[in-house]
């Protein structure tokens, strides 16, 4: 098994788009989820309720590109 439950990475569309790592140009990524931390909610024991990023991670180089979800 891969990375993140991946067995490999995989091409990535990102608004009907692909995507493309802006720092070696790499076109395979894997894709994970990440939460947005705030100071208010850790420190309330609140993180639960933080909103979540889609995150693609370059399977060449590993730059991790962040998407915010979509209001």
């Amino acid at each position: 098994m891969g990375l993140f439950g991946q067995k490999e990475a995989t091409e990535a569309f990102v608004g009907g788009r692909r995507l493309h790592c802006e720092i070696c140009k790499g076109e395979l990524f894997w894709k994970r989820e990440a939460q947005l931390n705030t100071q208010v909610a850790t420190f309330f024991n609140f993180d639960w309720a933080n909103a979540t990023a889609t995150c693609y991670v370059c399977g060449q180089c590993g730059y991790i590109h962040w998407f915010l979800p979509k209001k």
